[in-house]
């Protein structure tokens, strides 16, 4: 596979740089065309690749690109991925045009990398499985019936998705799920995730009086909405760190002594962590170390908060309303429609009578595990080991990807998660990138999972 990439590397920089320059942002309307043209793109590149089938289907959303090689053979890797990116903004933190590619140096390290939207989540990552496949197919080394589904709504929550591969799931039938769309742990040892958390996401609006009010008319005997919510926030959590919403930690599994001990053959450098990220200290649940308090306890954040003014100079109003978005992560057997309406019945019981609360939900879905013994997970190690020269550890994802839950329920085969990315990658943020030697590294991890599954 090296010299496969090698030959044919300013090739695949040409190919994934026509996917990277479409705009394909699913949480904006004004990009609905942008949709459809990175969904054909991705067609002809599975098609030259050497799919025998590649279609675009309509869905109630965004469209789903599903390509196919039947060979006949035993077993069938259903290879999933998203095509829709995150917005960019702000544009002014990023350093080159977020929807122009360019290769250049890493300002820390001087390594190769792409700079882009979309390199690393999930673009760059899903065409590493395009080009270990065509790699195969050209080489004569496919063993495997393999499919493909990329879809267009992964950062909004897949909603169109569940129902869709309800309605088509015979098509879509299949061993083991391949997915690269996590990062590791550590750039020293690569990691696999065993599992990830859920997601319950929603937002919360207080209202007080029915207009904004003069500030010195009325400070002082009416209920400010924004003192009121950020008073309410505030409570959310204890002094240990843990979440007060009453059944929260109902369905949480705690995990054994030797369960916590396997997850920490990891490496973890916290001073590394601190540095990275240039904060003083950790904050999280007390008991608990930070890889843990990112993979298997839940936790809830607030994402967003507004209200009043907030432009330039003074206006003196107390506001009408005040907003926030909250996201809750969840771990296996905690279920997003349970915990919504765990907070969303709490939420309104601590509100003073002297607010309005409305709670609506956004995005939704739950967590999962796969066993660390599945032949799958042991192929993917040995891949992985033989590339990096060091075992991968088993590792659980602190993000979610809501539609692999319901994949694996409704298919009935597990996902597997070989992801290439790294922290410093900034996924959602701006400069996103991607190493080139990540990139080419999951190309042959990818490729030796098929000669080892």
């Amino acid at each position: 596979m090296k010299q496969y990439i090698h030959q044919n590397r300013e090739r695949f920089f040409e190919e994934l740089f026509s996917l990277l320059r479409i705009p394909s942002i699913s949480a904006k309307p004004e990009h609905k065309a942008d949709m459809y043209s990175c969904a054909r793109r991705l067609t002809e590149l599975l098609k030259e690749a050497g799919a025998d089938k590649a279609e675009v289907y309509e869905t109630a959303g965004n469209p789903v690109v599903v390509a196919s090689r039947e060979i006949g053979a035993e077993k069938t890797v259903l290879v999933y991925g998203h095509y829709d990116v995150q917005p960019p903004e702000p544009l002014d933190k990023w350093r080159t045009d977020p929807f122009e590619p360019v290769l250049a140096r890493d300002p820390a390290t001087g390594e190769e990398a792409i700079y882009a939207r979309g390199a690393n989540d999930d673009k760059g990552q899903l065409f590493m499985h395009l080009k270990a496949f065509e790699f195969l197919v050209r080489k004569g080394l496919l063993k495997h019936n393999v499919k493909f589904i990329f879809e267009g709504e992964e950062e909004i929550g897949s909603p169109s998705l569940p129902a869709w591969i309800e309605a088509h799931k015979e098509l879509l039938k299949a061993d083991v799920i391949l997915v690269s769309d996590t990062t590791m742990i550590s750039e020293k040892v690569p990691s696999i995730n065993c599992g990830m958390r859920g997601l319950a996401y929603l937002e919360v609006k207080v209202t007080g009086p029915d207009k904004d009010l003069h500030s010195g008319h009325y400070g002082g005997a009416v209920a400010n909405p924004i003192n009121e919510l950020c008073a309410m926030i505030a409570s959310l959590h204890d002094n240990n760190g843990r979440v007060t919403v009453p059944g929260f930690y109902d369905d949480v599994v705690e995990l054994s002594p030797e369960e916590r001990a396997q997850l920490a053959r990891a490496p973890f450098d916290i001073d590394e962590y601190k540095a990275f990220l240039d904060i003083d200290e950790v904050k999280g649940e007390k008991g608990y170390t930070t890889l843990e308090r990112t993979g298997i306890r839940p936790c809830l954040d607030v994402c967003g908060i507004w209200g009043g003014y907030t432009g330039v100079g003074a206006k003196t109003v107390l506001p009408s309303t005040a907003h926030a978005k909250i996201s809750m992560r969840l771990v296996p057997d905690q279920t997003s429609e349970d915990i919504t309406r765990k907070f969303a019945d709490y939420f309104k019981r601590i509100a003073p009578p002297c607010v309005k609360v409305e709670v609506t939900p956004a995005e939704g879905g739950d967590g999962f595990l796969i066993p660390i013994s599945s032949p799958a997970y042991q192929a993917a190690s040995r891949a992985m080991a033989e590339v990096y020269g060091i075992e991968p550890v088993p590792s659980r994802g602190g993000g979610s990807i809501a539609i692999l839950a319901v994949m694996q329920r409704v298919l009935g085969c597990d996902p597997l998660l070989m992801g290439f990315g790294l922290e410093r990658d900034t996924i959602h943020s701006p400069n996103e990138s991607y190493l080139l030697r990540q990139l080419f590294a999951g190309m042959e991890s990818i490729a030796l999972f098929y000669r080892y599954w």
